[in-house]
């Protein structure tokens, strides 16, 4: 495919652009983008942390409107970070602020990455054996609760369960 602008080198760069609702899209070269200004990271003037702090509740791209629900002068006690200064930068602090920050992250986690929790990637070879591992794990998780909320027939469904992917996964 050919750069839309120039019409002599190969496009490198897609850039999708909305306008009034409408999409516009082009394939660009390295050299017609660059003559555009399109980068790896130009956001329009943003930076990158501000565009990340825009999805904690600040105003658009991070400019410094703090939306009330998170001016809270809560900090992490282990790095000092606040609400409002990850919603500046983009970052955390350190591990600690996922748990203090928790009830403010997890919707915008969620909206990100459509789950707030860490599942990584799986190898291509052993896949289901990890799978089939996290899946034993869970069910290990909803048996201890179900035993000590008294609930012994599903205690026991989940028990069976339990055996029968340890042996499926010995038969792997």
């Amino acid at each position: 495919m050919y750069c839309d602008e120039c019409k002599t080198r190969p496009a490198t760069v897609s850039v999708t652009q909305m306008y009034n609702g409408n999409q516009v899209h082009l394939s660009l070269c390295s050299e017609c983008a660059a003559k555009k200004g399109v980068g790896l990271f130009n956001l329009g003037g943003a930076s990158l942390p501000k565009l990340l702090g825009s999805f904690f509740g600040f105003g658009p791209l991070g400019m410094g409107q703090v939306q009330p629900s998170i001016a809270t002068g809560k900090t992490c006690p282990n790095c000092g970070v606040s609400l409002i200064t990850i919603g500046q930068h983009g970052r955390l602090g350190c591990s600690t602020c996922y748990e203090v920050f928790k009830e403010h992250l997890e919707p915008t986690l969620r909206r990100i990455h459509g789950n707030t929790v860490h599942t990584g990637k799986l190898p291509k070879k052993g896949a289901g054996k990890v799978k089939l591992q996290r899946q034993i794990e869970q069910l290990k998780s909803e048996l201890q609760a179900a035993v000590a909320n008294e609930q012994y027939e599903k205690a026991a469904e989940l028990r069976d369960r339990i055996k029968e992917l340890e042996k499926s996964k010995e038969a792997r």
